[in-house]
């Protein structure tokens, strides 16, 4: 993303996702060894409505316990952000977390939500609008893994507030998640800035889920009603329905484990046969048992993620958590060795 150059947008219907490619990324993922499939094309349609009641699930403690850590510590964070901020929300979704945020900031000159869902989108955009009517909602549907050019606000902001709520940082592997930091600073933090100016300056609100028991995080990702699981087949069927690939879904199965050395869960699809799959020309064998990458989830000491986020140009602030220190929502502000 990019804060540099900054136009109006076009409405929200008229501008497609940004940059990626669905056929050259899947054909690359299952060319490679070992193969994967990018994450980012979980949330079609039906993958987004999927989702959804992943976070609704018994099992899946990260969206209620981030949602209870916002409505505690509203006050206090929101007194960190500051008035008359610029919010720029990463992946929002529906915006529920958002709702909780902006209700609690004090004159806030804009929000600019940047998703690649446009259903969901549109959705959470409309509703906002009702919501804070008195609020300028700038919607911008694009992948922001990709440069996206963020919209011009008719009111000047006292700085620039990134909020990636979730726990999609963990989605990237360590030195991905600290170039997409570095990017995010350039945004919030701009180089140069004097020391001075510094409390004029941006920061990022980030959630991260914490390291814990491997039993509470693998049940998280192999839920009793297997809606993950069809979450992550629908990757498969949207391949099939996008792209004429001939998955068949029957043979496939999901997994989800937790890897202790490497501090992630890794979620993987496993082929039931011995099997070929076509399309675009293309034909893939998968021999029995061969898996599918489908996403790493990093999970992070605290101490470990401030650090991460120093080596991109943020300074740690503060970190709020749940009773069980099962998730953290982090503040950062601009170092000063920017």
């Amino acid at each position: 993303m990019t804060a540099e150059t900054r136009t109006a947008i076009p409405p929200v219907s008229e501008l497609p996702p940004a940059g990626s490619d669905f056929l050259a990324d899947v054909i690359a993922g299952l060319s490679s060894n070992p193969r994967t499939l990018p994450c980012k094309y979980f949330y079609d349609e039906r993958g987004a409505a999927l989702f959804q009641k992943i976070c609704e699930l018994p099992e899946y403690y990260i969206t209620r316990t981030e949602l209870d850590i916002l409505d505690r510590n509203r006050a206090e964070i929101a007194s960190h952000l500051g008035a008359n901020i610029e919010l720029i929300g990463l992946g929002t979704g529906a915006g529920t977390k958002t709702r909780i945020l902006i209700e609690a900031l004090e004159s806030p000159a804009v929000y600019v939500p940047v998703d690649i869902s446009e259903k969901q989108l549109r959705e959470s955009t409309a509703l906002f609008q009702r919501i804070f009517p008195d609020l300028e909602i700038l919607p911008v549907c694009a992948d922001y893994l990709q440069p996206v050019v963020l919209p011009s606000p008719n009111r000047k902001a006292a700085r620039n507030i990134v909020y990636f709520p979730g726990s999609t940082i963990g989605n990237f592997e360590p030195t991905e998640a600290e170039e997409f930091l570095h990017r995010v600073a350039n945004v919030c933090c701009p180089n140069g800035l004097p020391a001075v100016a510094l409390a004029e300056a941006g920061g990022l609100l980030i959630g991260a889920d914490l390291k814990k028991d491997p039993h509470v995080l693998e049940a998280a990702y192999n839920d009793s009603a297997g809606v993950t699981a069809q979450f992550n087949l629908n990757l498969l069927d949207r391949i099939n329905r996008e792209l004429g690939a001939d998955f068949d879904l029957d043979q496939w199965r999901h997994r989800a484990i937790y890897n202790s050395d490497a501090g992630r869960i890794e979620m993987h699809l496993i082929s039931e046969i011995d099997q070929f799959v076509r399309f675009d020309e293309q034909k893939f064998h998968f021999r029995r048992s061969e898996k599918i990458i489908t996403e790493f989830s990093y999970k992070y000491a605290p101490e470990e993620f401030a650090a991460l986020a120093g080596k991109a140009g943020f300074e740690f602030v503060q970190m709020w958590t749940d009773d069980a220190r099962l998730f953290g929502v982090f503040y950062f502000t601009c170092s000063r060795g920017r």
